[in-house]
C-alpha cells in the first residue's frame, strides 16, 4: 500500500480527534462526547496501526498499555492518539524500514534486475522463475512485517510453510494492499507456476519496458 494512501487513513483519525476534542467539556473528552464516539476512534485507530506496522510494533505495543489504564476511556485515546501521531511522523520521514526490510529491498532489486537481464537475452523461462521466487519472498516479508501468519498446520498436523497465493490473500484481507493488485499478483504467480512446471507455452516472451 502506498505511503500516501496510509498517511491519508491517519490523518483521516487526526482529524476525526481534532472534532471530538473541540466537542468535548474536557481535557478527557468527557461532556458532550459519547462512550460510543470515543470508542469507535479507538478501534478504527487500532485497526490503522495493525493495518501499517502490524500488531507485534512498539506503536501497537503502546496502545495495548493505554487500554490497559484504569482510567476514563477518553484518557485512554488521548494517549493513543500520541502513538498515531508518532507512526505518522515516523511513516512521513521513512523511518518505518529496518535495515533488514532495506537489505531485502536491495536483494529484491537484484534478482529483478537479474531476470530482466535473463528475459532481454531471451531466456524466458528461468526469468519467470526467478521472477516469481523473489515475488513470493516479498511476500513472505510483507506478512511477517504484518503480523500476518506465515505457516499453517497442514491435514497430517504437520506445520508448513504458506503457499504464496495463500499469503498474497491474508495480504489483500489485511488490506495490505488494493483488490486490484491482489489480482495481478495471482497473475503473476500463475506465470511462475506455469514456468517451474514446464508449461512454457501457457505464457509469451516479452520484453520489460
Amino acid at each position: 500500500m502506498e505511503k500516501t494512501i496510509l498517511l491519508k487513513q491517519l490523518d483521516k483519525i487526526l482529524e476525526s480527534y481534532g472534532k471530538l476534542k473541540a466537542k468535548a467539556n474536557h481535557d478527557d473528552l468527557s461532556g458532550n462526547v459519547t462512550v460510543d464516539e470515543i470508542t469507535e476512534l479507538v478501534t478504527k485507530s487500532k485497526a490503522a496501526v495493525v493495518r501499517i506496522v502490524g500488531s507485534n510494533s512498539e506503536y501497537y505495543k503502546d496502545i495495548t498499555d493505554a487500554m490497559g489504564k484504569n482510567v476514563y476511556i477518553g484518557e485512554k485515546l488521548n494517549r493513543i492518539v500520541g502513538c498515531i501521531k508518532a507512526l505518522r511522523d515516523d511513516l512521513q520521514d521513512d523511518y518505518l524500514q529496518s535495515l533488514f526490510q532495506i537489505i531485502h529491498a536491495e536483494v529484491f532489486s537484484d534478482y529483478l534486475e537479474m531476470a530482466s537481464y535473463l528475459l532481454e537475452e531471451g531466456y524466458k523461462d528461468p526469468s519467470a522463475v526467478i521472477s516469481g521466487s523473489t515475488l513470493e519472498s516479498h511476500l513472505r516479508e510483507l506478512c511477517k512485517n504484518r503480523g500476518i501468519d506465515i505457516e499453517v498446520v497442514n491435514a497430517k498436523g504437520k506445520m508448513i510453510s504458506k503457499k504464496a497465493e495463500v499469503m498474497n490473500a491474508d495480504l489483500g484481507k489485511a488490506q495490505c494492499y488494493s483488490l486490484t493488485y491482489q489480482k495481478q499478483i495471482t497473475v503473476w504467480l500463475d506465470l511462475r507456476n506455469n514456468a517451474a512446471h514446464g508449461k512454457y507455452s501457457l505464457y509469451a516472451w516479452k520484453k520489460f519496458d
